[in-house]
């Protein structure tokens, strides 16, 4: 694997690390935390959660060439966040597959408005990163605003990680 794959593989398992953390949390808290908003949002954290991980899925099948999954509904519990979590876990996968081929391959397809879409692979790639990140953090502000603190974005954060990553070594 040469220097830069490895780098890119580094950024993709840390988004698929910090998205796991997250959705783990995500299963302790009580059904109604999952329809708490932040102020001037109309979307609550069932509703993102489910976003952030339909468009991971998208991302994942757009990058392999795949039609798109599923619909399926936003959690109301911990068994529908649970079930977002393992899907989550398998479009990371494929993301961090699919970063390994070619960058600068033009990918295809319609949009959800029936758009025709063109972009190199680099740029879904790099939006699947910066959208997990995005939703994890309005996730957090959202429980936040509603008194809800178990989601400390400091505790998955790429320092996190490096530093479990060299614990788990005996570094």
């Amino acid at each position: 694997m040469g220097i830069q794959h490895a780098t890119l593989d580094h950024l993709l398992a840390h988004m698929a690390w910090a998205n796991a953390a997250l959705f783990k949390q995500l299963e302790d808290l009580p059904s109604p935390a999952l329809s708490h908003t932040a102020p001037g949002s109309e979307w609550g954290v069932g509703a993102i959660a489910h976003h952030l991980v339909t468009a991971a899925e998208n991302y994942a099948q757009r990058l392999h060439g795949e039609p798109r999954a599923p619909k399926r509904e936003a959690p109301t519990d911990a068994v529908g966040i649970s079930e977002l979590r393992a899907a989550l876990a398998t479009a990371d996968a494929k993301l961090r597959e699919a970063a390994g081929l070619d960058g600068e391959e033009i990918l295809r397809w319609t949009s959800f408005n029936g758009e025709a879409m063109a972009f190199p692979r680099w740029v879904l790639v790099n939006q699947a990163i910066h959208h997990a990140t995005e939703h994890r953090a309005q996730i957090a502000g959202a429980l936040a605003a509603n008194g809800i603190r178990s989601v400390d974005l400091d505790a998955i954060d790429v320092w996190s990680l490096h530093d479990e990553i060299v614990a788990a070594a005996g570094e």
